[in-house]
């Protein structure tokens, strides 16, 4: 029979527990070894059995040689010392300790340490050193790409760890940290040059030393955006490019498979710190609630659905046009959520007769609409489906849930309303006045209609970001419609915490009606997030990467509001949530605006579709020649 690995290494331990036992009364008694013959070869059969015990119940026979670590001595510890702690009572038993030096016992504790680690640690430091010499020389030689560490954690650590294993191709020059006392430290013999804020100053100390890094490498999992801000900036000014560690959690300890350094993610650039929610207010929100998402499959439906299951409702129901997307969605509620009772519904929110099944088949408590066409230049062309999808679509749902007693509606709604300038925005503040003309009236007896007004989501479909990342990945150029383009970011997490938490507050509010707005930080120079996502695939802007202008889109406004001027902005109890006091528009003039503008939109008469919407817009708004326009 063949001897495998784990059994060379079992016969190998047992045979240095013997070995201890003999050396060990070698090293107590010396030259009188004769006065141990009483109990010699009784207690070296008798420790030796034991050991091996001992040494199987622990798996010490499974670990490889080649990646013993601290974890396997500490493992060798435990075993040895229980074997000595067996082995003790045990020949008391056999022989009371007759004649035998109490003293072996703890030599032997060393000893057997000494015979178990010190051939498994040999061989690693023997196997490292031998790859370590395979690096192929000549001009095919790949030479190491020199690192700059940023931080120290227990990522660094076990980052530089990994470097002794084998050959590595990163050559890690330096580090730097927050903590100026660790200036002239070493870790894994990697010297710490300087503070986070110094680091310009150690890459000109390391450039002239000959030791210049080619990339910044940030080690912790989250960094301050300020001083992520910094780090671009300095790797810009000095040709390099900025990436981060994987995660504590990618690390597999003795793993031979190549770490793959990520890239700094725009989320990482834009993002704030979380949000402070009131949990125990959502639960009580969604907790055992029927609730209903329209565009449930949609960027912002999607996490919607995510994070109020996770609030254990009664029951969700999903209504989505798309197919796919609706599969999607369902599919991954079954898998993480596989006991919360579900419906997936295709369904139109344009055909109010379908949305009526729904509503009376489902009963929902609670309604979050978030479908909506959105596509700005797409909409200027098809200003029709807009039309009948934002406007008729969100009549649909809100008098659905004001026939069927809903508590609260949530609308989804944009900063594109404020001001619009383009269809989409000017059929979405429409929807935005009705439900709020409809909350207001005196049909309404119990539903409150909530609006969410919000900036751009991250990675949404149709969205800056998505399109820079293809084109990224294409060779460029990045594509920009015009050098002074602002616009309001967010992440979809965040975004969706802040619609539940805001959802939550208007529920408590006397009024049946509310607009939310959401604060959006500070507005993002479209150029300059352009260069900075350049400059995170580690390449130069300009250089390797073009950015051109290709003119201002149909609709497109260079900067986006949240609040008209005469909304008078409030705070609330929560910082990133404010409340519009919005004007009031009777619910019959709507109505009939709304049908002007459906029954244009079914002959597609775009210009009786604009004239509709001017008379509903105030006297400082106006659509002039049939174009949307801003006129003070």
């Amino acid at each position: 029979m063949t001897l495998r690995r784990s059994h060379i290494t079992a016969l190998h331990d047992v045979g240095m527990a013997a070995l201890s036992f003999f050396l060990s009364i070698y090293l107590r008694l010396g030259d009188d070894m004769e006065q141990s013959g009483p109990y010699m070869l009784q207690g070296m059969v008798l420790f030796t059995s034991i050991a091996a015990i001992v040494f199987y119940y622990f798996h010490l026979h499974r670990g490889l040689w080649r990646y013993v670590s601290l974890r396997d001595l500490t493992e060798i510890t435990k075993a040895v010392t229980l074997t000595i702690l067996i082995f003790l009572p045990v020949l008391f038993i056999v022989n009371r300790l007759d004649g035998f030096p109490r003293s072996i016992l703890f030599i032997n504790w060393m000893v057997l340490l000494v015979l178990l680690g010190g051939p498994r640690f040999a061989y690693r430091m023997f196997r490292d050193r031998s790859l370590s010499l395979k690096v192929p020389l000549g001009d095919s030689a790949v030479k190491p790409i020199a690192l700059l560490l940023v931080g120290i954690n227990r990522n660094t650590e076990l980052f530089l760890r990994q470097q002794h294993v084998g050959r590595s191709e990163y050559n890690v020059v330096g580090i730097v940290d927050h903590d100026p006392s660790r200036m002239g430290s070493d870790l894994y013999g990697v010297k710490v040059c300087g503070t986070i804020a110094g680091i310009g100053e150690v890459i000109a100390s390391l450039q002239k030393k000959g030791k210049a890094p080619q990339k910044l490498l940030l080690t912790s999992d989250h960094t301050d955006k300020t001083v992520l801000k910094m780090l671009l900036e300095v790797a810009d000014s000095y040709g390099l490019t900025l990436a981060r560690l994987p995660k504590l959690t990618d690390f597999k300890e003795g793993a031979e498979t190549k770490l793959q350094i990520r890239p700094v993610l725009v989320e990482d650039l834009l993002g704030r710190a979380q949000n402070a929610l009131d949990l125990e207010g959502l639960r009580q929100m969604i907790a055992g609630k029927n609730i209903l998402i329209t565009g449930c499959g949609g960027t912002i439906g999607s996490e919607l659905t995510r994070q109020i299951a996770s609030f254990h409702p009664a029951r969700i129901t999903l209504v989505e046009l798309s197919e796919y997307n609706l599969y999607m969605i369902d599919k991954e509620l079954e898998e993480n959520f596989s006991e919360l009772p579900r419906k997936a519904v295709i369904a139109d929110i344009r055909n109010r007769a379908s949305l009526e099944v729904v509503f009376t088949e489902n009963k929902p408590e609670l309604v979050f609409h978030a479908a909506a066409l959105k596509h700005v230049p797409l909409m200027e062309e098809n200003p029709e489906e807009a039309a009948t999808t934002n406007i008729l679509g969100t009549r649909n749902i809100a008098d659905c849930c004001l026939a069927h007693q809903v508590q609260a509606m949530v609308m989804i709604s944009t900063d594109k309303a404020v001001n619009p300038t383009n269809i989409m925005g000017a059929t979405k503040r429409v929807a935005e006045s009705y439900i709020q003309a409809l909350g207001n009236s005196s049909k309404n007896a119990m539903t409150k209609f909530i609006t969410v007004r919000f900036g751009n989501v991250l990675g949404s479909s149709g969205s800056v970001i998505p399109l820079f990342q293809r084109q990224l990945e294409r060779g460029g150029p990045l594509t920009v419609t015009h050098p002074d383009m602002e616009r309001y970011f967010m992440t979809v997490r965040e975004a969706v915490e802040l619609v539940l938490q805001a959802s939550y507050m208007g529920q408590l509010r006397p009024q049946k009606t509310a607009i939310f707005v959401l604060d959006m930080g500070e507005p993002v120079r479209i150029m300059d997030l352009a260069h900075q996502m350049i400059r995170m695939a580690g390449l130069r802007p300009e250089i390797d990467i073009k950015v051109i202008h290709t003119g201002l889109r149909p609709g497109e406004k260079l900067y986006e509001e949240l609040f008209y001027e005469a909304e008078m902005p409030d705070k609330t109890e929560h910082e990133s949530i404010m409340l519009a006091t919005p004007y009031k528009v009777e619910i019959g003039v709507v109505i009939g605006l709304i049908e002007t503008m459906i029954e244009a939109a079914g002959r597609r008469d775009k210009e009786a579709m604009l004239g509709a919407l001017s008379v509903l817009f105030p006297a400082e708004e106006r659509i002039d020649k049939g174009k949307l326009c801003y006129v003070k």
